[in-house]
């Protein structure tokens, strides 16, 4: 199945009875999908995953609310995302074209990890993350929550990319 096919497969006319854990990084392009999936009719829980970086998570969880999510959970997953991701990746000399350690690739399990306990726990059906269909990321986040939660949907990213500021989402988020 052709990947930009995943989204003809969530139900239409869903409504505030269906919730998807979205996967948020603070980014515009991930505001635009919050967005976007409130307008399909999504009750929208944002996850934000703290692996150390210096960013203003309270901005985001606040930008998050005001865009329509229903709940925020922002879960540091730094000692995790040490011991169970980068710590192994050392010891195995994992790089990527034998030049740099696979520093980005190694939080995408720890985040997806966590992102499917959330779904779990908030009783949702769907998951979702970055709407950029560009690198190996949609790959590795859908494969991920595949292997931890195989009946879970994992729609991806919009087709197209963030929505233009026709639609008006675009617009909602800057």
């Amino acid at each position: 199945m052709c990947i930009r096919d995943r989204w003809s497969q969530i139900p239409d006319g869903m409504s505030s009875k269906g919730s998807i854990v979205l996967a948020c990084s603070g980014s515009l392009d991930t505001f635009c999908i919050l967005v976007w999936l409130k307008e399909q009719g999504y009750d929208i829980i944002a996850y934000l995953a703290n692996t150390g970086q210096k960013e203003d998570f309270e901005e985001a969880r606040k930008k998050a609310l005001k865009l329509g999510a229903k709940k925020v959970f922002i879960e540091d997953v730094s000692r995790e995302f040490v011991e169970e991701f980068i710590w192994p990746a050392i010891q195995s000399s994992s790089l990527y074209e034998d030049g740099y350690l696979l520093g980005t690739s190694l939080t995408r399990p720890c985040i997806a990890h966590k992102q499917v306990e959330i779904t779990q726990q908030e009783g949702a059906k769907c998951v979702s993350h970055s709407p950029t269909r560009k690198g190996n990321d949609q790959v590795q986040f859908e494969l991920i929550c595949y292997s931890l939660a195989p009946q879970m949907k994992v729609p991806g990213g919009l087709p197209g990319g963030c929505p233009s500021s026709t639609t008006g989402s675009r617009a909602a988020v800057t």
